[in-house]
């Protein structure tokens, strides 16, 4: 296999995306695009990546605005653009879609996006599910009306007091206050991500994934969701787009799995042919860095070679 390292231009028109590209050796059955979740950076897809090389997948993915080396710099971390937030980010995913398929122009091409990235991911479809072969939406969830309203209020009124760059401890516990509950004497702040500690202690440790959300990366975070929620965006998915979701039965951003459940309900009735589902009970948020990973890595492979 091959790792390289690209730059492409955001749509913010200030930012480099920096793109990884992970190819098999031999021929390219299929390409699969990853939209990374928040406080994280794609080079966290690695290990899963070089399993899909090892079994003739191409690999892509970005790191977001406001993540990674796409950043720019520590004080651009948590921080997407001033105005249009989460569908900038979709943009730049259509991009590196755009890249890759000058690459593999006949290759079928999937996209994967985990927890914020499968937000930006349900955003995606309803703009270019056309263009993919499938999608895979892993560790996704939902927010009632009234939570996203609170947390629009509560952002715009910060922002107005602190700014859109001022790192607000207040809205951090509201997002992620009781995600720890189901846990019995958690050794870190981060063990809801997984039962793996050292994936858990890099975590930690890691500056792309240990820094504070601005106001702005909120608000793109209660944008995005709000978008993806409403009935008339649901319906521009295409009706044909075989869909897979997968999350963790421990995992409190899809309520334990009620709530992925009631998105796959929710596009069903909306018409969608080709849903399916997988929890596993026992795993947590980051299911791709989960103890039983390799079987969610094999789940991921057999779907996609179904619809090769």
């Amino acid at each position: 296999m091959r790792k390289t390292e690209h730059e492409l231009p955001s749509k913010d028109g200030i930012h480099k995306l920096h793109v990884v590209l992970w190819e098999p050796e031999g021929n390219v059955r299929g390409v699969l695009q990853i939209s990374h979740g928040m406080i994280e950076m794609i080079d966290r897809y690695d290990d899963f990546a070089r399993y899909l090389n090892e079994n003739g997948f191409a690999v892509i993915g970005n790191d977001h605005l406001g993540h990674g080396i796409t950043a720019g710099s520590d004080a651009g971390l948590g921080y997407f653009c001033r105005k249009n937030m989460s569908a900038t980010v979709v943009a730049d995913l259509h991009r590196v879609t755009v890249y890759a398929k000058k690459h593999y122009k006949d290759a079928p091409f999937f996209l994967l996006g985990h927890s914020m990235g499968s937000f930006m991911a349900r955003r995606y479809i309803m703009t270019y599910g056309s263009e993919l072969t499938g999608a895979i939406i892993v560790g996704t969830g939902k927010q009632s009306a009234f939570a996203l309203a609170a947390g629009k209020i509560m952002s715009a009124l910060i922002r107005f007091f602190k700014g859109d760059r001022y790192r607000s401890e207040l809205i951090e516990r509201c997002v992620f206050d009781g995600y720890q509950e189901r846990i019995e004497n958690p050794r870190t702040q981060c063990d809801w991500i997984t039962r793996d500690d050292a994936i858990v202690d890099f975590y930690c440790k890691n500056k792309y994934c240990n820094f504070k959300f601005t106001v702005n990366g909120y608000r793109t975070l209660f944008e995005a969701l709000t978008f993806i929620q409403k009935d008339k965006n649901i319906r521009r998915i295409p009706c044909e787009l075989p869909l897979l979701f997968l999350a963790g039965g421990m995992d409190p951003v899809g309520n334990y799995g009620k709530a992925v459940n009631e998105v796959c309900r929710e596009y069903k009735k909306k018409g969608i042919n080709d849903v399916s589902m997988k929890l596993y009970p026992d795993d947590r948020h980051e299911i791709l860095n989960e103890l039983d990973r390799k079987q969610v890595y094999e789940d991921v492979l057999r779907w996609m070679e179904k619809h090769v």
